[in-house]
């Protein structure tokens, strides 16, 4: 390597993950641009079906001194890691997808006679719920956490940048501008945050924080 990368991640890695881009000769900043917090919400109200599109929202809800009573209904979920962390506390997953809008069109074709009670944040994209609302499959939604920007200024040049949603190009936009940086997005929806901003963007082929990390290594070896 010619010279020393240099990468900023909008989020903190875990010990591993900035590992596999340390041993690649790759500098690492690392900061939390968004910061998610559990809610108060009753469960009640809930539908056949559960949906959740993100690990915070289930960390939420086994939060939930009731969440127990969850376990006897069936989940529909987004993320590798997500259907991981549900499979592990007991619940059956019947579908995941990568992405929100691949589970809309599972739900649509194949499930839309069954009603769905969704599990959220504030912040979550309109992907699923129009395409649920467009199809008139039944379904109701708890907000159980909040995300909320952490907005902070860089001084350092970076190369590259690593962004893992869309309220983290947000956050980081608000201080920040994007000159040449390279821009490697976790997914199709993180990307579109970008879309007027910069052409230089790289998506992961599988939307993880790993397959991001490789494509960073890929890019620099």
């Amino acid at each position: 390597m010619s010279k020393s990368i240099q990468i900023l991640s909008t989020k903190k890695l875990s010990g591993e993950q900035k590992q596999a881009l340390v041993k690649a000769n790759i500098e690492v900043i690392e900061a939390d641009f968004i910061q998610t917090q559990n809610k108060h919400f009753e469960l009640k109200d809930l539908n056949e079906n559960l949906i959740f599109t993100s690990q915070n929202a289930v960390h939420s809800v086994l939060s939930n001194p009731d969440s127990e009573k969850l376990k006897s209904k069936n989940v529909f979920c987004v993320g590798l890691k997500t259907k991981i962390l549900l499979s592990e506390n007991g619940f059956n997953v019947v579908a995941y997808t990568g992405y929100a809008a691949d589970l809309a069109e599972i739900i649509t074709l194949i499930y839309r006679s069954e009603s769905y009670t969704f599990f959220s944040g504030n912040l979550r994209r309109e992907t699923l719920p129009k395409a649920l609302k467009d199809a008139d499959v039944k379904m109701n939604e708890i907000q159980v956490y909040d995300t909320s920007l952490v907005p902070q200024k860089i001084k350092n040049t970076v190369d590259g940048i690593l962004f893992f949603s869309p309220s983290g190009v947000e956050s980081y936009l608000k201080d920040n501008t994007i000159k040449k940086e390279k821009c490697f997005c976790i997914g199709d929806t993180t990307a579109e945050a970008l879309d007027k901003i910069t052409k230089n963007i790289i998506i992961a082929d599988q939307p993880t924080v790993e397959d991001v990390i490789e494509d960073v290594i890929n890019e620099y070896k």
